[in-house]
């Protein structure tokens, strides 16, 4: 793990100097323990804020151990600084397809980058108050800041302190993956955790990766006006997406013009005149490509190093990070853990959902289980990509027999207004009956849309009763209802229709 004064704040402007003293405060002076903690927790990313902050609001003796910034990759170099980028990507974007709504946009609009950049700095800084160490010192949680080490299973050091532990939660959250291509550690690239600091727009970019952090801020950066080149393995993009979504995505940046790279792989990379030279071979043919900055966005490694988890008695793997069983408990089992150092779900809303189960786990009755979570996810391109339940492949393998019922945003009134007819509702049930197994909705406001189907698996609400919903009109969300009621005319066999048209004959005699 990175040292704190490595961590992204750059450049030291007001903005960061009031995140800094928020999320990793200088003059900060470590309790002295007290004799036996409830629960000590390792790491105040999201998964660590809200075990720390949901057992001492039960009462419970918490104290919380963090190296680097209060908040975690969400508040600093995820979720808070990236969608505020996207959010301006999307304004210039909007601006450049106004004379389609009948706007006249001047010649010579253009993005005032350090303007953006300044925006999301701005925005982090607002937030931090929320993760910040005083408030948690606030909420009854003694906070420790410095490098947290096992002594053994009912023990851990910390700036030269013991705490010692009824149970512990590790929440040491992950980190971005450096890929292993010959020459990129010399050459230098960048990160989610070191993107944010620029304030130039680079005029060439490469970005490996074609997972959502890749595809995300390629579309981003070239909507600001960098020329994107996007490096990915595979034979399009984001493969773990329903097919038909990925691409709409792979169509939309190719539109915007993003040069892709599939089945690339990258041989090295070199520094030339001032430029930075990725080599690669794609279908057979070799190729290099000259830019001003690499940002690798391919993958992520849990921070489990540095933690002594042996002396602990606590098994763990480098690349997929500290084994748990369902209910979030080690090989130890007073230690638990939670969020991205432990869970295939690198998600903030999983991570706090997570520490939700070690809470009650850890303190009360051991029953809660990760597997019991209906876990919604959005790729927050544009369009956006959402997504819960399983796919169809999954269930074919599971032996499910399924039906699909889809609707096009070209075909929902309020998409055509609003000129955003790309992307579908797709939801898939249990052939011969309503039971939703999943749904894949691709819309430029599908993560807001996908929570009316989560809630529906969650509450075992059938796809059948959605279309008995009133949904305001015009609304993009109609097209959930739409799914709906085609789901319901299927259930019009030709016996109920000739039937039905019999009543109505005789209703009009």
């Amino acid at each position: 793990m990175n040292d704190p004064k490595n961590m992204p704040a750059m450049p030291m402007d007001a903005h960061n100097k009031k995140l800094l003293a928020n999320v990793h405060p200088d003059n900060w002076t470590n309790p002295e323990p007290v004799g036996i903690y409830n629960l000590v927790v390792i790491g105040a990313g999201t998964a660590g804020l809200v075990s720390a902050a949901g057992a001492a609001g039960l009462g419970a003796k918490v104290a919380i151990i963090e190296k680097q910034f209060f908040g975690g990759d969400c508040l600093n170099v995820g979720c808070v600084p990236s969608k505020s980028l996207i959010r301006s990507s999307r304004t210039i974007a909007d601006v450049k397809d106004a004379e389609r709504f009948g706007v006249k946009v001047p010649v010579g609009t253009e993005v005032q980058f350090g303007a953006v950049m300044e925006r999301l700095r701005s925005i982090r800084a607002d937030i931090s108050p929320h993760d910040s160490a005083e408030r948690f010192k606030n909420l009854g949680v003694d906070v420790f800041i410095g490098d947290a080490s096992f002594i053994d299973g009912k023990s851990i050091k910390v700036g030269g302190k013991t705490l010692k532990f009824k149970k512990a939660v590790i929440a040491s959250g992950a980190r971005a993956a450096d890929p292993e291509i010959p020459g990129l550690k010399e050459t230098g690239f960048l990160t989610n955790e070191t993107v944010f600091n620029l304030t130039d727009l680079p005029k060439r970019l490469a970005c490996i990766g074609g997972g959502p952090i890749g595809c995300e801020l390629a579309q981003a950066f070239q909507r600001l006006g960098s020329q994107v080149t996007l490096f990915h393995t595979g034979s399009h993009l984001l493969n773990r997406e329903d097919p038909d979504a990925a691409a709409i995505i792979q169509k939309k940046l190719v539109q915007e013009g993003i040069r892709l790279v599939l089945n690339a792989k990258i041989s090295k990379v070199t520094a030339e005149n001032g430029a930075k030279t990725v080599h690669f071979n794609s279908g057979g043919a070799g190729d290099s490509v000259s830019v001003d900055e690499i940002l690798a966005g391919a993958g992520r490694t849990p921070n489990v190093e540095g933690l002594n988890l042996e002396a602990a008695e606590v098994k763990y793997n480098l690349k997929t990070g500290v084994e748990v069983n369902d209910f979030l408990q080690t090989s130890n089992p007073d230690i638990f853990a939670a969020g991205d150092v432990c869970m295939n779900w690198k998600f903030t809303h999983a991570a706090d959902a997570a520490a939700r189960i070690v809470i009650q786990n850890a303190l009360f009755l051991k029953c809660k289980k990760l597997s019991d979570l209906v876990m919604p996810w959005c790729t927050f391109t544009d369009p956006e990509i959402a997504h819960v339940g399983i796919y169809e492949k999954e269930a074919k393998e599971k032996g499910i027999e399924t039906q699909t019922f889809l609707r096009e945003m070209k075909d929902v009134d309020r998409a055509k207004t609003d000129g955003e007819e790309e992307g579908f509702v797709k939801v898939l049930v249990q052939k011969g009956t309503d039971k939703i197994l999943g749904a894949t909705i691709v819309a430029r406001h599908a993560g807001e849309m996908i929570n009316e189907l989560t809630l529906a698996i969650t509450g075992n609400i059938g796809l059948g009763r959605i279309g008995g919903v009133i949904h305001p009109y015009p609304t993009q969300s109609e097209a959930v209802k739409q799914t709906a009621d085609a789901f319901n005319r299927t259930r019009l066999t030709p016996g109920i229709k000739k039937l039905f048209s019999g009543w109505l004959a005789w209703k009009r005699r």
